[in-house]
């Protein structure tokens, strides 16, 4: 085998291993789902995992990497690193079509696919995630975490966090 089968080989292992590790803050969704997870490269039989935060200082991130390295090594992949990038930003159009579904699963209106950061300038209709009503009215400009608002559904009166677009 040369070199680069057994790169490809060993990145096929390590992105299968990575994929599987879920955000602290929401378990539902796995960094893929997310979008936090970037890229996964071999070079020479060495793994890079490349992560981009939701939001800068974002303090799930520590966790995400310990957990990241964690897999890598129930995996057998001890060579390996985690890097942080900030360029481009994350945006929720990487959350993918699975992890919205999860979310709204999980009781947390997700974002409106293509809203991306044109989003923080305004906030539009958002559904909510037990009944599906428009009638919603946000409470406060944060929920649970940093990341996510909270809101009311004005017909079932349920409180349900919504996913910030960014």
């Amino acid at each position: 085998m040369v070199t680069g089968d057994s790169d490809r080989a060993l990145r096929a292992r390590a992105l299968c291993a990575v994929e599987t590790v879920c955000d602290p803050e929401i378990p539902v969704l796995t960094i893929a789902d997310l979008g936090v997870l970037r890229d996964v490269t071999v070079r020479n039989g060495a793994v890079e995992v490349t992560i981009t935060p939701t939001y800068s200082g974002c303090p799930a991130m520590d966790v995400i990497r310990i957990e990241i390295e964690l897999a890598l090594a129930r995996a057998g992949i001890n060579d390996a690193r985690v890097r942080s990038v900030l360029a481009p930003a994350w945006t929720t159009d990487w959350m993918t079509e699975a992890g919205r579904r999860k979310l709204r699963d999980y009781g947390i209106a997700p974002p409106t696919p293509g809203a991306g950061r044109g989003a923080l300038f305004g906030s539009g209709p958002v559904a909510c995630p037990r009944c599906g009503s428009m009638d919603t009215a946000q409470i406060a400009e944060f929920g649970s975490t940093s990341c996510k608002s909270l809101w009311r559904c004005q017909a079932c009166r349920e409180p349900f966090d919504a996913f910030k677009c960014h």
